[in-house]
């Protein structure tokens, strides 16, 4: 399993000081849940591809966590980073 370092994580969704550290070692480990329930194979963990997947799908779920929001359209990047991941 990768275990995205949160520092890593906060970079990429530009966040500075400890306060959501819980909420994205949560959203973290929701990703990776969800890419295995995609189908993503385990050998496909340590990619670039894999980790690029995992922050995208944290980054919608950070912008989006009003429980009132409802996201129509699952990000299309993601959608084709896991199709590639599953068939190649």
């Amino acid at each position: 399993m990768l275990k995205l370092p949160l520092d890593e994580l906060k970079e990429y969704l530009r966040i500075d000081g400890s306060e959501e550290d819980v909420t994205l070692a949560l959203f973290v480990s929701a990703a990776e849940e969800y890419l295995a329930e995609a189908g993503v194979p385990v050998e496909k963990q340590g990619t670039a591809r894999y980790k690029l997947a995992v922050l995208l799908y944290c980054a919608i779920h950070y912008e989006h966590r009003d429980p009132s929001e409802k996201i129509e359209k699952f990000n299309f990047s993601l959608e084709s980073l896991i199709l590639q991941m599953k068939t190649g």
